[in-house]
């Protein structure tokens, strides 16, 4: 859904002139040693930019252990077919409950820093590095959230819908097509596939033929930063793990200048 709100203007997103590469990827201590530059050029040029190991492992296990214990508090979406810490608004809107994801931000992001204590300050730091820009919260919206997709499920089964991040985005925003990107953190990666498979199509191109899609293969800790107008689905997966990851969505509302929600 996108909505009526209006935002400040900012420079729209140009078509890169040579044909995207399939992924830049990096690691982390290289992008430390580098200074933690901004990755957005990359992006660009990219279907995706993989930054590998983002988050140490230990931490990994850490909140994946505290998300699990949490596990009464969890959202339910779709009738168990995926479940969050936290809020996921795309999830509200498509069931009709987007005055309920409003009414509970407060609580909500509470609750997930409560659990997961530090995580949205974390995701909100890396997604400003990446970018290379300020980042805030963005008003009345619910902060980053721990998303699960439960083992033997209709995504583990089937695969996730092939879809775009723009639900959040206003008619201003798609038509201007201001700079949108998608961060997610892998927490646990399930046993066999659910990887990220992207082609290179943008909203509303929704049908990418025959065109074979690139699939980000995660492994625990590693962020990935997409263009949230990319098509994209997650893969069907094997086993009895959970896929288990962090997800926030951001938008340049002003030069340099970003909000962030999920």
């Amino acid at each position: 859904m996108i909505g009526p709100e209006k935002s400040s203007e900012v420079p729209s997103q140009t078509e890169p002139e040579a044909p995207l590469r399939a992924l830049t990827e990096v690691r982390r201590a290289d992008w430390e040693a580098a200074g933690r530059p901004s990755l957005t050029r990359e992006l660009e040029e990219s279907l995706a930019v993989v930054l590998r190991g983002a988050l140490e492992a230990t931490v990994c296990e850490r909140w994946l252990r505290a998300v699990y214990e949490a596990r009464a508090e969890w959202t339910e979406d779709f009738g168990g077919e995926q479940f969050a810490l936290g809020r996921a608004f795309y999830t509200h809107v498509e069931s009709g409950r987007a005055s309920e994801y409003f009414a509970d931000a407060r609580v909500s992001d509470a609750r997930v820093e409560r659990v997961v204590s530090g995580m949205p300050e974390w995701m909100r730091a890396l997604y400003g590095a990446l970018v290379g820009g300020g980042v805030r919260a963005r008003a009345g919206f619910c902060g980053p959230a721990v998303h699960v997709f439960p083992a033997g499920e209709k995504v583990a089964r089937e695969g996730g819908v092939v879809h775009f991040d723009v639900e959040g985005l206003t008619r201003h925003h798609v038509e201007k097509r201001v700079r949108a990107a998608t961060l997610v953190v892998m927490l646990q990666p399930p046993v066999e596939g659910g990887g990220l498979a992207l082609w290179d199509e943008t909203f509303p191109e929704d049908d990418p033929g025959e065109q074979e899609p690139t699939v980000v293969r995660y492994g625990v800790g590693d962020a990935v930063l997409m263009d949230s107008y990319r098509l994209h689905q997650i893969e069907a997966f094997a086993g009895d793990r959970d896929r288990v990851s962090i997800t926030l969505h951001g938008i340049e509302v002003d030069r340099g200048r970003w909000e962030v929600w999920f």
